[in-house]
């Protein structure tokens, strides 16, 4: 499978990272193109089973089938409209969390909505979007386990075929996939994310919690 990250901050490295161990190819775009380039070749380096990276062009063409939008919001929305006919018939993956950083008090997006469900309503018809990723933070997602656990990612979607390739992604990165539903429930998972960062200062983690689910 070909992935294209978009953004390579410490969320597209981290996915990134996932997805090569699972075997599959990445393509990493990039506004600056010297970081494009600086993390494919780190990825590289860390790739298995003869998984390829490689640097693409904001605005240009994308290659992956699946294209994860490791931005945070309203970055996402920018580069929804910079690349939305390239996009159409792909499977976008929605990662963010819409949250107020200026007053750390709420979402920047309507109570009745979410980033994902934006980045829906601003992508070509028909186009499905999986929220993924959110609850897990990158330091989670580098180590692949945290507190000798595996760690979970809480997936939402609306469309069952593109749910299903991204749970394959995420399991064939070392990562337990746990379908929550539709995507109206990116709305909770941005919610539980929130609660999750407000925690990391006063129980000093640094980056470094998860939600874990068990039976």
């Amino acid at each position: 499978m070909k992935v294209t990250i978009i953004g390579a901050g410490n969320m597209g490295r981290a996915i990134g990272a996932r997805t090569v161990a699972g075997g599959n190819d990445v393509e990493v775009i990039d506004r600056d193109p010297v970081e494009a380039r600086g993390l494919a070749d780190e990825l590289q380096s860390a790739a298995q089973d003869g998984a390829t990276v490689t640097a693409g062009e904001l605005g240009g063409p994308i290659a992956g089938d699946i294209v994860v939008l490791a931005l945070y919001y309203p970055s996402t929305i920018e580069a929804i409209e910079q690349n939305r006919d390239q996009l159409a018939g792909k499977v976008v993956v929605e990662i963010s969390n819409p949250i107020d950083f200026e007053t750390m008090d709420g979402f920047v997006v309507a109570p009745d909505s979410s980033g994902a469900e934006e980045a829906a309503r601003s992508l070509p018809p028909g186009t499905p979007v999986v929220k993924a990723f959110n609850t897990t933070f990158a330091r989670v997602l580098d180590a692949a386990e945290v507190a000798g656990q595996q760690p979970d990612v809480l997936i939402a979607g609306d469309d069952a075929s593109a749910k299903q390739k991204v749970s394959s992604l995420v399991e064939a990165g070392g990562l337990r996939p746990i379908d929550v539903g539709p995507l109206r429930r990116a709305r909770q998972l941005e919610q539980l994310m929130f609660l999750q960062v407000t925690l990391q200062e006063p129980m000093g983690t640094a980056g470094g919690s998860h939600f874990k689910f068990l039976p």
